[in-house]
């Protein structure tokens, strides 16, 4: 952050190429004492900012700069296989990308059978961090599971149990429903574990296997009504606050 004319570009600018307001409008944001750069406040015009390495926040929420890469969430249907080329000709990401669109990486990654939220990106840095365990993006998943759960099988999985590559326990179960009838029960599964299949592992494990499987949120961003097979860009708010989880 500079307010030497010849550095950077004026806040005022950066604010209004994000979409968050006219040039005029940001002014008066600024001038309100609404904007952040860096964590410090700014209330005078003209200071100029680096888009690409300031941090800007208004009114607390993280405003990424207009950016070239391409940010789009992806509603994975169910017998796709996670990945932009199948050599075995099995249908992937690719047929489900808008056209014109660059080469994207899927961030993680859906087994065939499950259906849901992939998040594709040609930003690599941001995808190999919120792919990375040590930023702990957490993922919600809805659940439909064989038999009627007690609750001794959901306080199993809250306190973690133990597969074959170590134990793991969800951040949080949060029961939908319970049906006698169709001897099924609906339950909301979140946890930071990327491991291989893991939602399916663990519901085996406390005799509860899976008849269908969607992941409904990553971090900040969730499905909606996304159509089966769509696609849609992310909304500014969603990228910041992944910006944020990722400390990019």
């Amino acid at each position: 952050m500079s307010e030497k004319d010849e550095d950077g570009v004026r806040l005022q600018k950066v604010l209004a190429q994000a979409g968050v307001a006219s040039r005029r409008a940001a002014e008066q944001l600024i001038a309100d004492g609404r904007v952040e750069v860096n964590g410090k406040l700014v209330i005078e015009q003209g200071v100029r900012v680096d888009p690409e390495r300031d941090t800007i926040r208004v009114d607390g929420s993280r405003i990424p700069s207009a950016r070239r890469q391409v940010y789009l969430a992806l509603n994975k249907p169910r017998g796709v296989i996670s990945t932009m080329e199948d050599p075995e000709g099995r249908p992937d990401l690719t047929e489900y990308l808008p056209r014109g669109v660059p080469r994207l990486f899927h961030v993680g990654r859906l087994d065939g059978e499950t259906t849901g939220l992939l998040l594709m990106t040609n930003d690599g840095e941001l995808a190999q961090r919120l792919s990375h365990p040590s930023y702990e993006i957490a993922k919600t998943y809805l659940a439909e599971v064989e038999g009627v759960m007690d609750n001794h099988a959901l306080k199993r999985l809250e306190k973690g149990v133990t597969l074959e590559d170590g134990k793991v326990k969800a951040d949080k179960i949060k029961l939908v429903s319970r049906s006698p009838h169709t001897e099924r029960t609906l339950l909301e599964v979140t946890l930071h574990s990327g491991a291989n299949r893991v939602v399916r592992r663990m519901l085996d494990s406390v005799g509860h296997p899976v008849r269908k499987l969607s992941r409904i949120a990553f971090g900040p961003v969730r499905l909606g009504r996304l159509p089966l097979g769509e696609t849609r860009e992310l909304t500014r708010e969603e990228l910041g606050k992944l910006l944020d989880a990722a400390k990019m």
